[in-house]
């Protein structure tokens, strides 16, 4: 979400005052969701951040289809830190290309937290990267049930040889909840580095 401040009608410093002020108060209530101000894209700052810290990226993608992958290599000069990525949409791949036991998946099923785990392990042991992050979901607009509905999404980051997964039930059409997660997941990992 993009929050824009904007004054009308008044003396060039007293409208600066104001949006100071109004741009304070936004940083107070958006508090740890706000990760810059300006234009620049959440991949640009994941990248820039990584690329500071002399950190390579990977990601494993199942509901997204490439789209994190594809935010972060829209991004000029994104190969000196973006590795490349998986997209794992049926099991046989997530199984092959990422190490995820084939137990798991019947265990757990493929959208559930300990796949995005392992998805993310995975992706960081493959691609040989210091941070990775995986999304698996339904992105629907069918394949939801009472336990698992449309929009739920499991999104794990790891950082410092440790994986988090957060668990999200995003609304919209199928092209938003794909966009949601993925937007999600860069800021997951943006999140691990601060």
């Amino acid at each position: 979400m993009d929050l824009r401040l904007t004054a009308w009608s008044l003396p060039p410093a007293e409208a600066e005052a104001r949006l100071a002020a109004g741009a304070a108060e936004l940083r107070r209530l958006a508090g740890e969701w706000v990760y810059t101000e300006g234009e620049t894209d959440l991949a640009a700052v994941l990248l820039e951040r990584a690329r500071g810290l002399g950190l390579t990226i990977g990601t494993a993608e199942s509901c997204t289809g490439g789209l994190v992958g594809g935010r972060l290599t829209a991004i000029p000069g994104s190969s000196s830190t973006y590795r490349g990525g998986v997209v794992a949409y049926d099991n046989v791949v997530k199984e092959a290309q990422l190490g995820v036991p084939a137990t798991l998946i019947a265990q757990h099923g493929a959208v559930s937290a300990p796949v995005a785990e392992a998805m993310a392990r995975g992706a960081g042991e493959r691609l040989g990267v210091d941070l990775a992050m995986a999304v698996t979901g339904i992105a629907g607009p069918d394949g939801g049930t009472d336990e698992k509905p449309v929009g739920l999404v499991f999104v794990g980051t790891l950082a410092r040889g440790t994986v988090e997964v957060s668990r999200h039930l995003f609304p919209g059409n199928r092209q938003e909840v794909r966009e949601r997660s993925a937007q999600m997941a860069l800021f997951r990992l943006l999140k691990r580095l601060d």
